[in-house]
């Protein structure tokens, strides 16, 4: 396995709405023996409302502000020796600060789905605040990508079998 895994045991799951980072992370996180975390359901318990609330009461800047926060209190529990498997929500990869605190944290891997498997995912989804308008959807799938790009690890995501997209994961060379 990894020496960076080793030191700091988390894998950070970042792709675009609807790759399928929950849905992957809890099986990932159950195959290893680890805690899983979604960074979006950690936020709205915190704050006691939906994602969409939080988006239209704070606005993206004030959701991105609490989900900084979230992505460094599950670093810290990592480092200090809680392995995790975390889901980020779709944008959180697109800062910076973030992708630094998690190259030195373990290793991200990108979900990488086709963006017509994205939007049949999220089609009838009332709770994706970034996803109501299809073009916009597909400028900010595009944006993202390169951002996405840099993540240790690519995986294609392009079946809804999420089991065997986690023996995709743990078949990458990164995690022998």
């Amino acid at each position: 396995m990894n020496l960076r895994l080793k030191r700091s045991p988390g894998i950070y799951l970042v792709g675009f709405m609807g790759s399928g980072k929950s849905t992957i992370g809890r099986l990932l996180a159950e195959r290893l023996g680890w805690t899983f975390v979604d960074i979006d359901g950690e936020i709205e318990a915190a704050e006691k409302t939906s994602i969409a609330n939080i988006f239209e009461t704070c606005g993206e800047p004030g959701f991105r502000r609490l989900e900084r926060a979230a992505i460094r209190a599950q670093v810290g529990r990592i480092e200090s020796g809680v392995p995790a498997v975390v889901a980020l929500g779709g944008g959180a990869f697109m800062d910076s600060n973030t992708r630094e605190l998690l190259a030195a944290s373990g290793i991200t891997v990108w979900l990488d789905s086709p963006l017509s498997v994205l939007r049949q995912r999220v089609a009838q989804s009332t709770d994706r605040p970034l996803a109501r308008d299809p073009q916009q959807f597909a400028a900010l799938y595009a944006a993202r990508r390169e951002s996405y790009r840099l993540a240790d690890v690519r995986v294609a995501v392009e079946t809804d079998a999420a089991a065997d997209v986690v023996e995709l994961i743990l078949a990458h060379p990164y995690f022998r």
